[in-house]
Protein backbone atom coordinates (compact mmCIF):
# COMPACT_ATOMS: atom_id res chain seq x y z
CA UNK A 1 0.00 0.00 0.00
CA UNK A 2 2.96 2.10 0.56
CA UNK A 3 4.16 1.28 -2.67
CA UNK A 4 1.27 2.79 -4.53
CA UNK A 5 1.18 5.95 -2.81
CA UNK A 6 4.59 6.34 -3.60
CA UNK A 7 4.10 5.28 -7.07
CA UNK A 8 0.66 7.71 -7.45
CA UNK A 9 3.00 10.88 -6.17
CA UNK A 10 5.81 10.27 -8.16
CA UNK A 11 3.39 10.14 -10.96
CA UNK A 12 1.73 13.12 -10.24
CA UNK A 13 5.12 15.26 -9.87
CA UNK A 14 5.69 14.05 -13.26
CA UNK A 15 3.06 15.36 -14.81
CA UNK A 16 3.66 18.84 -13.10
CA UNK A 17 7.14 19.16 -14.28
CA UNK A 18 5.90 18.62 -17.67
CA UNK A 19 3.43 21.23 -17.54
CA UNK A 20 5.93 23.61 -16.04
CA UNK A 21 8.41 22.90 -19.05
CA UNK A 22 5.86 23.32 -21.39
CA UNK A 23 4.82 26.56 -20.34
CA UNK A 24 8.12 28.12 -20.26
CA UNK A 25 8.98 26.80 -23.79
CA UNK A 26 5.65 28.48 -25.17
CA UNK A 27 6.78 31.66 -23.55
CA UNK A 28 9.90 31.22 -25.03
CA UNK A 29 8.16 30.71 -28.20
CA UNK A 30 6.42 33.95 -27.68
CA UNK A 31 9.44 36.14 -26.76
CA UNK A 32 10.96 34.78 -29.50
CA UNK A 33 8.42 35.55 -31.83
CA UNK A 34 8.23 39.10 -30.62
CA UNK A 35 11.96 39.70 -30.94
CA UNK A 36 11.82 39.03 -34.69
CA UNK A 37 9.29 41.57 -35.42
CA UNK A 38 10.90 44.38 -37.19
CA UNK A 39 10.99 47.83 -35.08
CA UNK A 40 9.34 50.73 -36.60
CA UNK A 41 10.93 54.14 -37.65
CA UNK A 42 11.41 56.51 -34.63
CA UNK A 43 8.95 59.51 -34.49
CA UNK A 44 10.33 62.66 -35.19
CA UNK A 45 8.58 66.11 -35.20
CA UNK A 46 8.91 68.44 -38.21
CA UNK A 47 8.08 71.69 -38.76
CA UNK A 48 7.10 73.32 -42.45
CA UNK A 49 9.58 76.02 -43.40
CA UNK A 50 8.01 79.25 -43.71
CA UNK A 51 8.34 81.92 -46.65
CA UNK A 52 7.36 85.82 -45.30
CA UNK A 53 8.51 89.25 -44.32
CA UNK A 54 10.39 88.73 -40.91
CA UNK A 55 12.33 91.56 -38.60
CA UNK A 56 15.61 91.82 -38.11
CA UNK A 57 16.51 91.36 -35.07
CA UNK A 58 20.10 92.39 -33.67
CA UNK A 59 21.12 91.88 -29.92
CA UNK A 60 23.69 93.89 -28.39
CA UNK A 61 25.52 94.93 -25.20
CA UNK A 62 24.31 98.16 -23.81
CA UNK A 63 24.80 100.89 -20.76
CA UNK A 64 22.28 102.61 -19.44
CA UNK A 65 23.03 106.58 -18.33
CA UNK A 66 21.14 109.36 -17.17
CA UNK A 67 18.84 111.52 -19.28
CA UNK A 68 20.80 115.14 -17.83
CA UNK A 69 23.91 114.87 -15.46
CA UNK A 70 24.91 118.13 -13.37
CA UNK A 71 27.85 118.13 -11.49
CA UNK A 72 27.14 120.83 -8.31
CA UNK A 73 30.30 122.95 -7.64
CA UNK A 74 30.95 125.21 -5.27
CA UNK A 75 30.99 128.70 -6.74
CA UNK A 76 32.21 130.48 -3.67
CA UNK A 77 34.70 130.40 -0.68
CA UNK A 78 33.67 129.57 2.43
CA UNK A 79 32.56 127.07 5.08
CA UNK A 80 29.76 124.46 4.46
CA UNK A 81 27.24 124.99 7.51
CA UNK A 82 24.93 122.63 6.35
CA UNK A 83 23.71 120.17 3.66
CA UNK A 84 20.00 120.43 3.23
CA UNK A 85 19.38 117.20 1.30
CA UNK A 86 19.13 113.34 1.64
CA UNK A 87 21.64 111.55 -0.40
CA UNK A 88 20.04 109.57 -3.10
CA UNK A 89 16.67 111.28 -3.00
CA UNK A 90 14.88 113.13 -5.92
CA UNK A 91 15.31 116.90 -5.62
CA UNK A 92 13.64 119.59 -7.42
CA UNK A 93 15.16 122.16 -10.13
CA UNK A 94 16.03 125.31 -7.43
CA UNK A 95 15.97 123.00 -4.55
CA UNK A 96 18.81 124.06 -1.72
CA UNK A 97 21.40 121.40 -1.23
CA UNK A 98 24.16 122.83 0.79
CA UNK A 99 24.67 126.13 2.72
CA UNK A 100 28.11 127.94 2.90
CA UNK A 101 28.81 130.12 5.76
CA UNK A 102 27.10 133.88 4.11
CA UNK A 103 28.83 135.97 6.78
CA UNK A 104 31.79 137.15 4.97
CA UNK A 105 30.20 137.89 1.72
CA UNK A 106 27.33 139.86 3.26
CA UNK A 107 30.49 141.96 4.35
CA UNK A 108 31.58 141.92 1.00
CA UNK A 109 28.08 143.40 -0.13
CA UNK A 110 28.38 146.13 2.57
CA UNK A 111 31.10 147.08 1.49
CA UNK A 112 30.96 147.20 -2.28
CA UNK A 113 27.59 149.17 -1.46
CA UNK A 114 29.83 151.74 0.24
CA UNK A 115 31.79 152.11 -2.33
CA UNK A 116 29.31 152.55 -4.85
CA UNK A 117 27.57 155.47 -2.59
CA UNK A 118 30.97 157.33 -2.45
CA UNK A 119 31.30 156.82 -6.33
CA UNK A 120 28.13 158.53 -6.44
CA UNK A 121 29.09 161.57 -4.08
CA UNK A 122 32.38 162.10 -6.61
CA UNK A 123 29.58 161.83 -9.41
CA UNK A 124 27.64 164.79 -7.92
CA UNK A 125 31.01 167.05 -7.31
CA UNK A 126 32.61 166.32 -10.40
CA UNK A 127 29.15 167.35 -11.92
CA UNK A 128 28.22 169.90 -10.31
CA UNK A 129 32.19 171.58 -11.26
CA UNK A 130 31.79 170.58 -15.07
CA UNK A 131 28.10 172.66 -15.32
CA UNK A 132 30.03 175.91 -13.03
CA UNK A 133 33.05 175.21 -15.62
CA UNK A 134 30.86 175.38 -18.41
CA UNK A 135 29.41 178.96 -17.30
CA UNK A 136 32.66 180.39 -16.33
CA UNK A 137 34.06 179.00 -19.28
CA UNK A 138 31.67 181.15 -21.81
CA UNK A 139 33.34 184.27 -20.12
CA UNK A 140 36.64 183.69 -19.91
CA UNK A 141 36.87 183.12 -16.51
CA UNK A 142 38.65 179.88 -16.42
CA UNK A 143 40.82 178.50 -19.10
CA UNK A 144 40.02 176.03 -21.67
CA UNK A 145 42.11 173.90 -19.63
CA UNK A 146 40.78 173.45 -16.48
CA UNK A 147 37.11 173.43 -17.79
CA UNK A 148 38.25 170.38 -19.75
CA UNK A 149 39.95 168.94 -17.11
CA UNK A 150 36.66 169.42 -14.90
CA UNK A 151 35.09 167.51 -18.02
CA UNK A 152 37.62 164.35 -17.53
CA UNK A 153 37.10 164.58 -14.26
CA UNK A 154 33.16 164.12 -14.50
CA UNK A 155 33.50 161.09 -16.96
CA UNK A 156 36.17 159.78 -14.38
CA UNK A 157 33.18 159.77 -11.55
CA UNK A 158 30.49 158.02 -13.79
CA UNK A 159 32.75 155.45 -14.56
CA UNK A 160 33.73 154.96 -11.25
CA UNK A 161 29.94 154.35 -10.45
CA UNK A 162 29.65 151.93 -12.75
CA UNK A 163 32.47 149.74 -11.88
CA UNK A 164 31.30 150.00 -8.06
CA UNK A 165 27.41 149.25 -9.22
CA UNK A 166 29.04 146.10 -11.18
CA UNK A 167 31.22 145.25 -7.71
CA UNK A 168 28.35 145.29 -5.87
CA UNK A 169 26.31 142.86 -8.07
CA UNK A 170 29.69 140.50 -8.26
CA UNK A 171 29.24 140.56 -4.58
CA UNK A 172 25.79 140.51 -4.36
CA UNK A 173 26.11 137.00 -6.74
CA UNK A 174 28.50 135.68 -4.31
CA UNK A 175 26.44 135.80 -0.98
CA UNK A 176 23.37 133.88 -3.80
CA UNK A 177 25.85 131.19 -4.41
CA UNK A 178 26.47 130.34 -0.65
CA UNK A 179 22.97 128.90 -0.89
CA UNK A 180 23.60 125.62 -3.16
CA UNK A 181 20.85 124.73 -5.69
CA UNK A 182 19.84 121.94 -7.44
CA UNK A 183 20.42 123.03 -11.36
CA UNK A 184 17.83 119.99 -12.51
CA UNK A 185 15.64 117.50 -11.20
CA UNK A 186 16.76 114.49 -10.36
CA UNK A 187 17.93 111.86 -7.92
CA UNK A 188 21.11 113.47 -5.93
CA UNK A 189 24.12 111.24 -5.51
CA UNK A 190 26.43 111.15 -1.99
CA UNK A 191 27.50 113.90 -1.01
CA UNK A 192 31.37 114.54 -1.29
CA UNK A 193 31.43 117.27 1.50
CA UNK A 194 30.59 117.67 4.72
CA UNK A 195 29.60 120.24 7.17
CA UNK A 196 33.01 122.57 8.41
CA UNK A 197 34.48 121.40 5.28
CA UNK A 198 36.50 124.34 3.27
CA UNK A 199 35.54 124.76 -0.66
CA UNK A 200 37.17 127.02 -2.28
CA UNK A 201 35.95 128.72 -5.94
CA UNK A 202 39.35 128.74 -7.72
CA UNK A 203 39.41 124.57 -7.30
CA UNK A 204 35.51 124.17 -8.16
CA UNK A 205 35.14 121.89 -5.52
CA UNK A 206 32.83 118.88 -6.16
CA UNK A 207 29.85 118.92 -3.72
CA UNK A 208 27.65 116.28 -5.15
CA UNK A 209 25.78 115.34 -8.59
CA UNK A 210 22.33 115.01 -9.58
CA UNK A 211 21.21 113.05 -12.17
CA UNK A 212 17.80 112.96 -13.79
CA UNK A 213 16.73 109.21 -14.45
CA UNK A 214 13.60 109.66 -16.42
CA UNK A 215 13.73 109.23 -19.25
CA UNK A 216 16.93 106.98 -19.53
CA UNK A 217 19.37 107.10 -22.21
CA UNK A 218 20.67 103.79 -23.30
CA UNK A 219 24.28 103.16 -25.69
CA UNK A 220 25.43 100.54 -27.29
CA UNK A 221 27.41 100.05 -30.62
CA UNK A 222 26.76 97.86 -33.78
CA UNK A 223 29.80 95.99 -35.60
CA UNK A 224 30.34 97.70 -38.26
CA UNK A 225 29.82 93.97 -40.41
CA UNK A 226 26.62 93.80 -39.75
CA UNK A 227 25.38 97.26 -40.45
CA UNK A 228 27.33 96.98 -44.13
CA UNK A 229 25.90 93.52 -44.47
CA UNK A 230 22.12 95.73 -43.93
CA UNK A 231 22.79 98.14 -46.25
CA UNK A 232 23.90 95.03 -49.35
CA UNK A 233 20.35 93.68 -48.19
CA UNK A 234 18.35 96.67 -48.85
CA UNK A 235 20.29 97.55 -51.74
CA UNK A 236 19.46 94.52 -53.02
CA UNK A 237 15.83 94.64 -51.85
CA UNK A 238 16.40 91.89 -49.66
CA UNK A 239 14.90 93.68 -46.97
CA UNK A 240 13.42 96.66 -45.91
CA UNK A 241 14.51 99.70 -43.51
CA UNK A 242 12.41 101.19 -40.64
CA UNK A 243 12.14 104.58 -39.44
CA UNK A 244 10.07 106.50 -36.82
CA UNK A 245 8.06 104.67 -34.61
CA UNK A 246 8.22 101.63 -36.46
CA UNK A 247 12.32 100.94 -35.39
CA UNK A 248 11.90 98.54 -31.88
CA UNK A 249 14.33 98.86 -28.97
CA UNK A 250 13.79 96.39 -26.70
CA UNK A 251 16.22 96.02 -23.38
CA UNK A 252 16.63 92.86 -21.48
CA UNK A 253 17.82 93.90 -18.05
CA UNK A 254 21.06 91.80 -16.79
CA UNK A 255 18.99 89.38 -14.83
CA UNK A 256 17.44 88.23 -18.21
CA UNK A 257 13.92 90.20 -17.85
CA UNK A 258 12.53 91.54 -20.58
CA UNK A 259 11.99 95.52 -19.67
CA UNK A 260 8.50 96.19 -20.40
CA UNK A 261 8.27 99.51 -21.72
CA UNK A 262 9.60 99.92 -25.09
CA UNK A 263 12.89 102.03 -25.84
CA UNK A 264 12.63 104.79 -29.04
CA UNK A 265 16.31 104.73 -30.97
CA UNK A 266 17.48 108.50 -31.30
CA UNK A 267 20.56 108.56 -33.40
CA UNK A 268 23.03 106.18 -34.86
CA UNK A 269 26.66 107.57 -35.70
CA UNK A 270 27.65 108.33 -39.56
CA UNK A 271 30.88 107.14 -38.21
CA UNK A 272 32.97 104.07 -37.15
CA UNK A 273 34.72 103.78 -33.93
CA UNK A 274 38.50 103.28 -34.87
CA UNK A 275 39.53 101.59 -32.08
CA UNK A 276 36.08 98.65 -31.87
CA UNK A 277 35.07 98.98 -35.05
CA UNK A 278 31.85 99.66 -33.83
CA UNK A 279 28.79 102.46 -34.82
CA UNK A 280 27.72 103.93 -31.66
CA UNK A 281 23.89 104.27 -31.22
CA UNK A 282 21.59 105.61 -28.56
CA UNK A 283 17.95 105.01 -27.61
CA UNK A 284 16.11 106.84 -25.10
CA UNK A 285 13.79 104.57 -22.14
CA UNK A 286 11.10 105.98 -20.28
CA UNK A 287 12.15 105.12 -16.64
CA UNK A 288 8.88 106.49 -14.11
CA UNK A 289 9.11 103.68 -11.39
CA UNK A 290 13.37 104.65 -11.33
CA UNK A 291 13.68 100.44 -11.88
CA UNK A 292 16.35 101.23 -14.56
CA UNK A 293 20.26 102.99 -12.74
CA UNK A 294 22.93 104.62 -14.33
CA UNK A 295 25.81 102.32 -15.38
CA UNK A 296 23.73 99.21 -15.35
CA UNK A 297 24.69 96.41 -18.05
CA UNK A 298 21.55 95.58 -20.43
CA UNK A 299 21.39 93.97 -23.78
CA UNK A 300 19.38 95.38 -26.37
CA UNK A 301 17.52 93.81 -29.17
CA UNK A 302 17.26 96.49 -31.89
CA UNK A 303 14.86 95.96 -35.15
CA UNK A 304 15.29 98.88 -38.05
CA UNK A 305 14.82 96.31 -41.08
CA UNK A 306 12.25 93.73 -42.34
CA UNK A 307 13.62 91.17 -44.46
CA UNK A 308 11.60 90.57 -47.28
CA UNK A 309 10.55 86.97 -48.09
CA UNK A 310 12.82 85.61 -45.12
CA UNK A 311 12.20 81.43 -44.97
CA UNK A 312 12.27 81.22 -41.38
CA UNK A 313 13.04 77.93 -39.38
CA UNK A 314 12.25 76.67 -35.64
CA UNK A 315 15.50 77.41 -33.59
CA UNK A 316 15.91 73.96 -32.25
CA UNK A 317 16.10 72.79 -36.11
CA UNK A 318 19.00 74.07 -36.99
CA UNK A 319 22.58 72.10 -36.11
CA UNK A 320 25.88 73.80 -35.94
CA UNK A 321 29.51 72.18 -36.36
CA UNK A 322 32.96 73.20 -37.80
CA UNK A 323 31.57 72.69 -41.35
CA UNK A 324 28.36 75.15 -40.51
CA UNK A 325 24.73 75.15 -40.13
CA UNK A 326 22.72 72.34 -41.16
CA UNK A 327 18.87 71.16 -41.27
CA UNK A 328 17.45 67.81 -41.93
CA UNK A 329 14.66 67.92 -44.67
CA UNK A 330 12.28 64.98 -44.23
CA UNK A 331 11.81 63.84 -47.91
CA UNK A 332 8.37 62.38 -49.39
CA UNK A 333 9.90 58.55 -48.70
CA UNK A 334 10.44 59.96 -45.10
CA UNK A 335 13.97 59.77 -44.89
CA UNK A 336 16.09 62.52 -44.23
CA UNK A 337 18.37 64.49 -46.45
CA UNK A 338 21.08 67.13 -44.59
CA UNK A 339 20.94 70.52 -46.00
CA UNK A 340 23.11 72.91 -45.65
CA UNK A 341 21.92 76.39 -44.55
CA UNK A 342 23.16 80.29 -44.03
CA UNK A 343 21.51 81.18 -41.12
CA UNK A 344 23.14 83.76 -38.75
CA UNK A 345 20.04 86.48 -37.64
CA UNK A 346 17.45 85.66 -35.09
CA UNK A 347 14.02 86.58 -35.52
CA UNK A 348 11.99 85.82 -31.66
CA UNK A 349 12.75 81.98 -31.57
CA UNK A 350 13.14 81.25 -35.61
CA UNK A 351 16.34 81.47 -37.53
CA UNK A 352 16.44 83.32 -40.82
CA UNK A 353 17.48 81.38 -43.31
CA UNK A 354 19.28 83.47 -46.65
CA UNK A 355 20.36 80.00 -48.33
CA UNK A 356 19.84 76.55 -49.07
CA UNK A 357 15.96 76.76 -48.70
CA UNK A 358 13.41 77.57 -50.94
CA UNK A 359 10.53 77.46 -48.56
CA UNK A 360 7.71 74.42 -47.63
CA UNK A 361 10.30 71.63 -46.47
CA UNK A 362 9.88 69.90 -43.75
CA UNK A 363 12.37 70.53 -41.54
CA UNK A 364 13.42 67.76 -38.63
CA UNK A 365 13.26 69.03 -35.17
CA UNK A 366 15.83 66.56 -33.19
CA UNK A 367 14.62 65.28 -29.85
CA UNK A 368 16.37 62.87 -27.68
CA UNK A 369 17.28 60.89 -30.50
CA UNK A 370 20.16 60.94 -33.11
CA UNK A 371 19.04 62.17 -36.53
CA UNK A 372 21.38 60.86 -39.54
CA UNK A 373 21.47 61.96 -43.12
CA UNK A 374 19.46 58.49 -45.03
CA UNK A 375 17.35 57.43 -41.66
CA UNK A 376 13.98 56.56 -42.28
CA UNK A 377 11.36 58.21 -39.60
CA UNK A 378 7.70 58.98 -38.84
CA UNK A 379 7.42 61.99 -39.36
CA UNK A 380 4.65 63.60 -36.65
CA UNK A 381 3.52 67.84 -36.94
CA UNK A 382 5.66 69.63 -33.89
CA UNK A 383 2.81 71.87 -32.10
CA UNK A 384 3.54 75.37 -33.16
CA UNK A 385 4.20 78.01 -30.44
CA UNK A 386 2.74 81.22 -30.51
CA UNK A 387 5.69 83.47 -29.21
CA UNK A 388 7.70 81.61 -32.51
CA UNK A 389 5.93 82.88 -35.50
CA UNK A 390 7.57 85.59 -37.03
CA UNK A 391 5.63 88.95 -37.73
CA UNK A 392 4.82 90.37 -40.93
CA UNK A 393 6.69 93.78 -41.78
Amino acid sequence: MMFSVLFRRSRSSRWLLCACALAVLQACGKHADDTAKPAGPPEVGFAVAQRSDAPLVTELPGRLEPYRTAQVRARVDGIVLKRAYDEGQLVKAGQVLFRIDPAPLKAQVDAAQGALARAQAQLAIARDKAVRYEGLAATRAVSELEYAEAQAAERQAAADVVSSRAALQTAQLHLGYATVTAPIAGRSRRAQVTEGALVKEDAATPLTTVEQIDPMYVDFAQPAAEVLALQRALKKGQAAALSGQDIGVQVILSDGVAYERPGKLLFSDLAVDRATDNVSMRAVLPNPDGLLLPGMYVRVKLSHAVRQGAVTIPKGALQRDRHGATVFVVQADNTLAAQPVAAQTLAGDQWLVTSGLSGGERIAIPGMQTLAAGMAVKPVPAAPRADTKPKKG
